[in-house]
């Protein structure tokens, strides 16, 4: 048995901290609201994220970040990228001694065009920072809390941490490959929600199936391009953490970014959406990030400034599409 603990008590959060509880390991999540920390506790559910689902009876959690940040050594960072340096900073007056972060969030800091093991490891002190990880791939929150077939990948610079990682997670429904290639496993982890926005948008639009193939296939080429730009292994976005993620993510009416997407080209307004949503859209900041990245890496996405000219100028989305498809001929 192994002390873990979870930062978040959203969909994600909840579901890991049910697998390694599955795991026989020990848990103890962390949440600021003091109702969804209630309800782990006592009735093991999580109504707000979760609805319908009954988790491990060991699940417990706590608003106080002290207890949290005191009950172990390695900790799973599973709070939306826009929180991730606040939790930090609040977490160097926590801790005490050295953690190992695996964090689970996917998105990029705009401006900045940091990805989230860049910003753990700006913001830890240090004396606290025992080394970071990413784990990420197609996978659903709702379907492994329901203990669904799941496949994803962790990755790492440390093979100690790539391996610490497999460990605690694995089971018979959550199976867990390791790589080395912690910038392109991060960068196609948050770039595929860029093309689920986009494909939502299609899908609402009343467009067919020939589109949603167009944008999956071409999206992963603005992904391989700027991922590789980046540093990454190309090969990594054939991988779970690229085409496999972009699949489940475009395809699936879990996808919180294909929702947004959807009531997007149904004609609500991007406020409006995020509003029905009512949990963080990471593709929305995402966006904003890429398109900023791709000016400065000198990139050519011409989805991700379809999107952005949506999303940030209020472009109508019809014009986009035909922009997109007259493009300058080109091979492919």
């Amino acid at each position: 048995m192994t002390a873990i603990t979870v930062l978040g008590t959203g969909s994600w959060g909840t579901a890991l901290a049910n697998v390694l509880l599955d795991n026989g390991h020990d848990v103890l999540m962390w949440g600021k609201t003091e109702q969804t920390v209630n309800e782990l506790t006592t009735d093991q559910t999580n109504s707000q994220y979760l609805p319908g689902i009954l988790l491990n009876p060991r699940m417990r959690a706590t608003t106080a970040l002290h207890e949290a940040a005191a009950f172990s050594d390695i900790v799973i960072m599973a709070v939306p990228t826009k929180a991730v340096r606040e939790v930090c900073r609040k977490l160097n007056d926590a801790v005490a001694g050295r953690k190992v972060f695996i964090h689970v969030s996917k998105g990029i800091e705009p401006k900045t065009f940091k990805r989230i093991s860049e910003m753990i490891e700006e913001e830890i002190k240090p004396e606290f920072f025992g080394g970071v990880g990413v784990l990420s791939g197609p996978s659903h929150a709702e379907e492994v809390a329901q203990k669904q077939p799941t496949t994803v990948v962790v990755a790492s610079c440390s093979e100690t941490i790539r391996t610490m990682a497999q460990d605690l997670f694995m089971c018979d429904y959550f199976r867990v490959y390791t790589n080395d290639d912690l910038v392109g496993v991060e960068i196609g982890g948050a770039l595929k929600n860029i093309i689920a926005l986009a494909v939502g948008i299609t899908d609402g639009l009343g467009y067919g199936d020939n589109a949603k193939a167009a944008l999956m296939t071409r999206g992963l080429a603005e992904i391989t391009r700027l991922g590789t730009k980046m540093g990454a292994d190309p090969l990594t976005f054939l991988g779970l953490a690229g085409i496999g993620d972009l699949i489940v993510t475009c395809t699936s009416v879990h996808s919180r970014n294909w929702k947004c997407g959807n009531m997007l080209g149904r004609g609500l307004s991007l406020n409006d959406a995020l509003n029905e949503m009512g949990m963080v859209v990471e593709g929305v900041r995402t966006t904003e990030a890429a398109y900023e990245m791709a000016r400065t890496y000198h990139v050519e996405m011409p989805i991700t400034e379809a999107l952005y000219g949506v999303l940030f100028n209020d472009e109508p989305l019809e014009n986009n599409v035909k922009l997109l498809m007259n493009r300058e001929k080109t091979n492919e």
